[in-house]
């Protein structure tokens, strides 16, 4: 039995930009270069990032319609020694993307699976939108019809997290006007085009963000987050404004302990309160 006959190669799963090409791990860029073939959801946008970086490792397709049937013959390789990286059009294989046949056949024949961790959409999402991360729920794309869609909502409408989905931008504002008339008027962040040239970021009530979007020519790539059931959204600058304003009018504070009040009220820094009542009041007498 020759080496190769004796030791399988490796299915390596690697994350790749969802935007700007430059969001690329060292790790990814080795990887692309020393396995023997890159299989990938769409040869045409994978060859833009390999041309990039100079890596002229050979490509094949593997897409959601031969995935199964060409999965197979890609565990042969793999059982016979050769080494294969799979990427899907952008971000991390499987999450709504292709891959998930193609681990599984591997698994059963006892291949090493080993993942590349990267980029990825929804994760870059939670961390701009202003929303809680300490549980979140992801549930890829939103059913297309209105009604498909408030009866899926309906299932999550007691869910304590933070809930993500992908949105096309087609569909986005109906989208938001089922989220507002199924889980009401709750804290959003509409992340469009992360890491692009025209990267837009929508946070607020549904309400609010939804007037922002009507009539809107929408485009590019979103991803669509909701405050949970239950969740309290940290409060932003203008809610902190509000309650300064309100206080101000009842009480006569120092800035000291009107941001201790605020801060206390609103369960947030006292420092981050503090130096928004400070500009605040400074701004003021500015314009005075």
């Amino acid at each position: 039995m020759s080496d190769r006959q004796a030791k399988k190669g490796t299915l390596y799963l690697v994350s790749t930009p969802i935007g700007n090409l430059e969001d690329i791990t060292l790790r990814a860029i080795r990887i692309l270069k020393e396995v023997a073939l890159i299989a990938c959801e769409d040869t045409r946008r994978t060859r833009v990032l390999l041309a990039h970086y100079g890596i002229e490792t050979a490509v094949t397709s593997l897409y959601d319609e031969i995935e199964r049937k060409k999965g197979g013959v890609l565990v042969g390789k793999l059982a016979e020694g050769l080494s294969i990286a799979y990427v899907s059009d952008a971000g991390t294989p499987l999450i709504s993307d292709p891959g998930y046949s193609l681990v599984r056949l591997a698994i059963e024949a006892r291949v090493p699976v080993v993942p590349v961790p990267g980029p990825s959409a929804v994760i870059a999402a939670l961390t701009v939108a202003g929303l809680p991360t300490d549980r979140f729920a992801f549930f890829g794309f939103l059913p297309g019809t209105s009604s498909r869609r408030q009866s899926f909502l309906r299932g999550l409408r007691d869910l304590p997290a933070t809930l993500v989905f992908y949105e096309s931008p087609r569909r986005a504002v109906e989208s938001l006007r089922d989220i507002r008339d199924v889980l009401g008027d709750r804290q959003v962040a509409v992340t469009r085009e992360l890491t692009k040239v025209f990267e837009e970021i929508k946070r607020g009530p549904v309400s609010g963000v939804l007037a922002e979007m009507e009539g809107a020519d929408i485009r590019g790539e979103i991803t669509l987050l909701v405050q949970g059931a239950g969740e309290k959204a940290p409060a932003g600058d203008e809610e902190i404004e509000q309650w300064v304003r309100r206080l101000e009018e009842r009480e006569d504070l120092s800035t000291k302990d009107l941001a201790s009040r605020i801060a206390a009220e609103l369960d947030l820094p006292r420092k981050r309160v503090y130096d928004l009542v400070v500009r605040l009041r400074a701004s003021r007498r500015e314009g005075e």
